[in-house]
C-alpha cells in the first residue's frame, strides 16, 4: 500500500493530479477542494498522503488500481471515515470534497442536514445517515480550522492539534471546553512543535 508521495507537480487535471516521481508518472485522484489548492503549485515539488483504491467491479472483469491523495494526514482520515458511511462510498466521497475537511467537519458535527445534502451526490437521507454514523468523530477534524499552516498543508501542526484535543479530553475536559481551550492559545499566532509545547500554553494561559 502506498501511503505517501512525493514528487514534482507537473498537470492538475479536474479530477486528478499527475506527480513526477522518476522514473514513473503518478496519477493521483483528490476532491475538488485540494484540486484548488494545487493548482497554484504546478511545476513545484509536493506530498500528498495516499490511499489506495481499486475501481471497478469483479462482474465487468475489469479492475484498476488508483490513489486518492490528500495535503494532510487528518483529511485522509476524514475521507476514510466518510466513505464509511453506507451508500457513499470512494466515489461519491470524492465528488463532495468541495470544501475543507474541518468546514464539512463542523457541518457533521451541528447536524447541518440540509447543508451536507448539497453537496454534490449527496442527498437528504445519505446527509442523514452521515450524521448519524459520523457526529461524535467530527471534533477533532473541526478543529483543523486551526491557522493558516495547517490548511496550508503543514501536517505536523494538524496533528499537534489532534493529540492535544485527545490529551485534554483524557485530562477530563469536555469536548465544548478542548475546542475552546485550543482555539484561544492558538490565536496568539504562536507555533507549537508538539502535544506539550500547545497544553503547557493553555494551561498558561488559564492561570
Amino acid at each position: 500500500m502506498i501511503t505517501k508521495i512525493s514528487g514534482k507537480l507537473i498537470a492538475v487535471a479536474e479530477e486528478a493530479v499527475t506527480i513526477d516521481v522518476p522514473p514513473f508518472e503518478y496519477e493521483v485522484l483528490v476532491g475538488d477542494y485540494t484540486r484548488r489548492q494545487l493548482q497554484s503549485q504546478l511545476g513545484a515539488t509536493i506530498r500528498l498522503h495516499t490511499m489506495d483504491y481499486i475501481d471497478g467491479n469483479l462482474q465487468g472483469g475489469r479492475l484498476t488500481p488508483r490513489l486518492i491523495g490528500f495535503q494532510t494526514l487528518p483529511e485522509r482520515q476524514f475521507f476514510d471515515l466518510f466513505c464509511s458511511v453506507d451508500g457513499v462510498g470512494v466515489k461519491k466521497a470524492l465528488r463532495a470534497m468541495v470544501r475543507p475537511v474541518h468546514e464539512l467537519a463542523v457541518l457533521i458535527e451541528q447536524q447541518e442536514a440540509k447543508a451536507l445534502s448539497a453537496l454534490p451526490g449527496i442527498g437528504p437521507a445519505t446527509s442523514e445517515r452521515i450524521i448519524a454514523k459520523l457526529r461524535r468523530k467530527m471534533p477533532r477534524f473541526a478543529l483543523m480550522v486551526a491557522k493558516d499552516e495547517i490548511v496550508a498543508g503543514n501536517d505536523a501542526a494538524a496533528e499537534v492539534v489532534a493529540d492535544t484535543f485527545d490529551a485534554l479530553l483524557a485530562l477530563g475536559h469536555s469536548e465544548a471546553d478542548a475546542r475552546h481551550l485550543i482555539d484561544s492559545a492558538l490565536e496568539s499566532g504562536k507555533k507549537f512543535k508538539d502535544t506539550e509545547a500547545l497544553l503547557t500554553a493553555i494551561y498558561q494561559k488559564r492561570l
